[in-house]
């Protein structure tokens, strides 16, 4: 299959964890949710579950965001985990690729009946280098099918999300985790300050940051494994730590 990740190689050993609704009482959601907005097909499925050891890390991320130092520039208001998306059906998995392929076109002022093969294949491969295949394949889910992926930024207590200096599911370079490490100005500065804080408190707890988006953190899913195995010195291609979560 064309696109696959270098992380859907690990093995899963599924553990059976349950999914289990977000507790609104520490984290806040991003409502009304952006995907069900566009008409996304979740069904009876809810975006705000995620796996029963997950809902817990992300607790305990909130506390740990509880804890820190606030920077200069956020003074010392309360800050809170804001959940934009978490669990996704392949069905919607495969409804936003569509959508962001369609988006792309229009942002190129191209159009899918005109489009050239070679053109098709620059479309799909940006598409793809932020979103997963929706492989229905119970070996290869998207991350975000195994209830072990989330979005999040952080909002101040008001609700306004803190300055990540570009939107979340941005198709552009400046989704990189990283982008604002050498900064040019002073807000670019705050930008990567802002990233820096949302990385911090998110591996405390275990989850692991992905390596293009910075919203998007794993916990037990393929990508958190590939990346816990580099993490250790050990070859990604070899047997070491596995993935905990498959679809569900």
């Amino acid at each position: 299959m064309a696109f696959l990740k270098p992380y859907q190689s690990i093995p899963i050993q599924e553990n059976g964890e349950p999914l289990c609704p977000l507790p609104t009482d520490r984290l806040r959601l991003c409502i009304p949710h952006p995907y069900q907005s566009l008409g996304a097909p979740y069904g009876d499925r809810s975006p705000f579950y995620l796996r029963s050891g997950v809902v817990d890390r992300l607790c305990k991320a909130q506390a740990y965001l509880d804890g820190e130092p606030r920077p200069a520039h956020l003074g010392g208001e309360a800050l809170f985990l804001e959940i934009f998306d978490a669990y996704r059906p392949v069905a919607v998995q495969q409804f936003m690729v569509d959508h962001t392929f369609q988006s792309l076109l229009q942002e190129q002022g191209l159009h899918p009946d005109t489009l050239t093969p070679a053109q098709r294949q620059q479309i799909q491969e940006q598409v793809h280098q932020f979103w997963a295949v929706p492989s229905p394949d119970p070996s290869l889910p998207p991350p975000h099918s195994t209830g072990g992926a989330v979005d999040l930024t952080i909002v101040n207590g008001a609700g306004i999300p803190l300055d990540m200096g570009s939107p979340i599911d941005e198709c552009s370079p400046r989704s990189y985790p990283d982008h604002f490490a050498t900064p040019s100005n002073e807000t670019e500065h705050r930008y990567h300050q802002n990233r820096l804080l949302l990385r911090r408190v998110m591996t405390q707890a275990g989850f692991c940051n992905h390596p293009q988006e910075w919203w998007h953190f794993s916990y037990g899913d393929q990508l958190w494994a590939w990346l816990q195995r580099q993490a250790n010195g050990e070859n990604p291609d070899q047997q070491g730590i596995c993935a905990c979560y498959g679809g569900i």
